[in-house]
């Protein structure tokens, strides 16, 4: 049983999904959001301003990076509460369905992905800071340094696994159900999954162009998930990252601006860097994983046909 088919162990009316979508959205976007609208009121009086809703406003308020990046985790976290929820009282499945079609969650398969992923972030950084090393300023401080340590291994992964369960898992499993195959449901949660990164300053700075990079990655994701029927290697490698980039560089116009190790001033342009990942970096990824986990079939996997299957919940 292939992990699109999951879904099937559960109940998949379309008002089971309207519903479940509007739990996710009041739980992210509503409730998540409320404590750091609550930082933002200790900080000024002028709720104009808050309305606005942006990292720039927030961060114009003179709040700290770290308790600004701990309470934007948490509208995540109200996310993937209410996910979860609606697949275990919405949809009537087991938990597990979602992240996996293994008996459980394969916690190494976690692990795996994550130190593959941070590791090769690191390479790549440590290469581009010895190429351009003119680009970095050291930033070490000991105390926000640790504190972003701490929330970023600790509560980052909330975030990422949000993404990676409403992408790879809860929408990709629906659109199988509903399309009956693997195609569409990886090309459409690939592209919606880069195109919602539009939102994040770097589209500003870069352009269009940098879709390549977040389209290719939601297609890297997808196709894992896919061939390893399950989100565990994805969890691990969203997670290792988002904590690598927050943790290793920072940069005044990116989505993550902490107290990182260092601060990369050079000028967002769009380079090698954008296109290597996803050519080069990426298909050495599956390669390594396939040979790990020894993948086959992926014409099926990737592109063939889902099978209804009896319908488990009692």
């Amino acid at each position: 049983m292939n992990f699109i088919q999951q879904a099937y162990k559960g109940k998949n009316d379309i008002w089971r999904y309207v519903v479940s979508f509007l739990v996710i959205i009041i739980g992210w976007q509503f409730i998540g959001v409320l404590p750091l609208l609550a930082v933002a009121m200790a900080n000024t009086n002028d709720l104009g301003e808050l309305m606005l809703a942006s990292k720039d406003a927030f961060m114009s308020l003179g709040i700290d990076s770290n308790l600004y990046l701990f309470v934007m985790i948490l509208t995540f976290l109200f996310g993937l509460v209410a996910l979860l929820f609606s697949i275990k009282y919405i949809h009537l499945r087991d938990l597990k369905t979602l992240f996996t079609s293994r008996n459980n969650i394969d916690w190494k398969r976690v692990f795996y992905g994550f130190v593959l992923w941070f590791s090769i972030s690191l390479v790549l950084m440590a290469l581009d800071y010895f190429l351009n090393s003119d680009n970095y300023v050291w930033n070490f401080q000991p105390i926000p340094f640790l504190i972003l340590v701490l929330i970023s291994f600790i509560f980052m992964p909330f975030q990422t696994s949000f993404e990676e369960l409403l992408f790879r898992g809860y929408i990709m499993q629906g659109l199988g159900v509903l399309f009956k195959n693997a195609a569409v449901p990886l090309i459409v949660t690939s592209v919606i999954f880069g195109l919602l990164h539009g939102f994040n300053p770097e589209f500003d700075k870069l352009g269009p162009m940098v879709m390549i990079y977040y389209i290719g990655t939601g297609f890297l994701f997808g196709i894992t998930t896919l061939m390893d029927d399950g989100t565990e290697l994805s969890l691990g490698m969203h997670a290792a990252n988002n904590i690598a980039a927050a943790v290793f560089v920072t940069m005044n116009w990116t989505v993550f601006q902490t107290d990182a190790l260092f601060i990369d001033t050079s000028e967002p342009q769009v380079g090698i860097e954008l296109f290597l990942p996803v050519f080069v970096i990426y298909p050495l990824v599956l390669f390594i994983f396939s040979k790990k986990y020894g993948w086959t079939n992926w014409k099926e996997k990737l592109f063939g046909n889902v099978e209804k299957i009896a319908n488990t919940h009692s």
